[in-house]
């Protein structure tokens, strides 16, 4: 019984000593798991980004960069707290083979899966395309090719390209639009917006002056480079209208600027009415050709709404406000333009 017992109690002693191997082997494999799950977690959903003053940065990734370039430029940014963590997923995820272009907003406090889902999905955040104020398309182009990827030449060309768009096709005003967005893309996206900009209502304005959209935004431009001053263009643009409807020359000064080509002139002079060109309302009745500046909104519904006067013609008042008067008949409008032409003689005011 004795050797029975003993050998009881080593066979015990070795399984004790069996379980203790096993519970530490699957203690040792469970902490290597945590540790490997808390590095993942860690790599995934602590902060990677860390701006500067906690304010957005912005990632501009141009059409045909690749990974490479995505890791140079975010790492020139400064704001990756973890560059391994960063590649690690990025691999892992087939971003390298994935880029998308685009501007791509950087939140303090955003943590590496957020990163690697906005890039690899492409989910960029679109910009503020502002213009407004623009004397012709290559203004427009140059303004524009600030704001989004496309460049002022490849706008210019696209607009040359097609007959139909002029300076009337664009609308002055703030639009959303993605960062990569190409000349072709950016015309189609103003086409839109012109189309919704003239809806019914406007047309119909528009045809009860006898005049289509694209002539309203002529006259538009030049009530537009006629005064600055919001209150008065619905008072112009029905002094041009009278004229118009008794078709009177427009004999609007700044279409004769327009002309020249010379935006310095700050006083119309004889010698410039003598140029020869269509865009000359002195010499040639009717609307000129085209517009003479991309129009603002404010002109647009100016002339659809214009002012229903006697006003035939309206001069710069001689304080140099920027403010008109206007006049009935030519005896008044002489006196008004004298005192206006003595106010520029006054002041040094030549050409």
């Amino acid at each position: 019984m004795t050797g029975i017992r003993q050998t009881y109690n080593i066979n015990r002693n070795k399984n004790r000593r069996a379980r203790r191997s096993v519970f530490g082997i699957l203690g040792v494999i469970i902490l290597i798991a945590i540790a490997v799950l808390l590095r993942y977690y860690f790599y995934l959903y602590s902060p990677i980004i860390k701006t500067p003053d906690g304010k957005d940065v912005s990632l501009y990734i141009p059409t045909g960069s690749d990974y490479q370039y995505v890791k140079n430029e975010i790492n020139s940014l400064g704001v990756l707290k973890n560059k391994r963590a960063f590649n690690w997923l990025a691999q892992r995820t087939g971003y390298p083979e994935d880029v998308h272009p685009g501007r791509y907003v950087l939140s303090d406090g955003m943590n590496n899966q957020e990163l690697n889902t906005m890039l690899r999905y492409g989910h960029q955040t679109p910009v503020k395309v502002v213009f407004n104020n623009l004397r012709s398309v290559a203004h427009l182009a140059g303004r524009v090719s600030k704001q989004i990827e496309a460049d002022s030449t490849s706008i210019i060309e696209a607009i040359n390209a097609c007959d139909t768009i002029d300076a009337a096709t664009f609308i002055p005003n703030t639009y959303q639009l993605y960062w990569n967005t190409d000349a072709e893309g950016f015309l189609s996206r103003m086409a839109a917006e012109y189309r919704t900009f003239w809806n019914e209502s406007r047309k119909q304005k528009a045809k009860e002056k006898k005049l289509t959209p694209r002539e309203v935004s002529i006259l538009a431009s030049i009530v537009d480079r006629e005064t600055a001053k919001t209150s008065e263009m619905p008072t112009i643009a029905g002094v041009y209208l009278n004229r118009l409807r008794l078709r009177w020359p427009l004999q609007a000064d700044p279409t004769l600027i327009y002309a020249t080509g010379d935006y310095s002139i700050r006083r119309v002079l004889n010698s410039h009415k003598k140029i020869d060109s269509p865009y000359n309302t002195y010499k040639y009745a009717g609307l000129p050709p085209g517009p003479i500046c991309i129009p603002s909104i404010a002109a647009i519904d100016a002339v659809l709404n214009a002012e229903k006067h006697q006003y035939f013609y309206f001069c710069a008042k001689d304080d140099l406000s920027g403010y008109h008067v206007f006049a009935r008949n030519i005896e008044e409008h002489n006196r008004n333009a004298a005192k206006y032409r003595k106010a520029l003689n006054n002041n040094k005011i030549y050409k």
